[in-house]
């Protein structure tokens, strides 16, 4: 279950974080896959939790928004994270036309769990 934060600065245009919010919750679930949690395209409620934030009046960033995903270690994810990143990075900048922004792939160990 990836968690996913992106946070934008004011310049980035409500459309584009619309389409974000759409585009995401697939192409982070493909980047994450693995045979430990397989990605079988049907998304259910908790699958993937998508967070906007703007940037604050002290933030720093050079880029019109950068996303982090926080997604359960595994050692098949971790051994190829930087080529499962850079193929997101292409996906995104696919999908959305855009292409200053950022990604960053962390892969804690970590648990989760939910209620119905």
């Amino acid at each position: 279950m990836p968690l996913v934060e992106i946070t934008y600065a004011p310049q980035v245009a409500d459309d584009t974080l619309r389409q974000l919010g759409s585009v995401l919750p697939h192409l982070v679930s493909v980047a994450v896959e693995c045979p430990e949690e397989p990605y079988d395209g049907d998304l259910q409620p908790g699958d993937v939790e998508v967070r906007f934030r703007p940037l604050g009046p002290f933030d720093r960033s050079g880029l019109d928004f950068v996303i982090e995903i926080r997604s359960k270690f595994f050692e098949s994810r971790a051994a190829d994270r930087q080529e499962r990143v850079d193929k997101l990075y292409d996906s995104i900048a696919a999908a959305t036309g855009q292409s200053d922004f950022g990604i960053y792939l962390s892969l804690p160990v970590a648990a989760w769990a939910q209620g119905d």
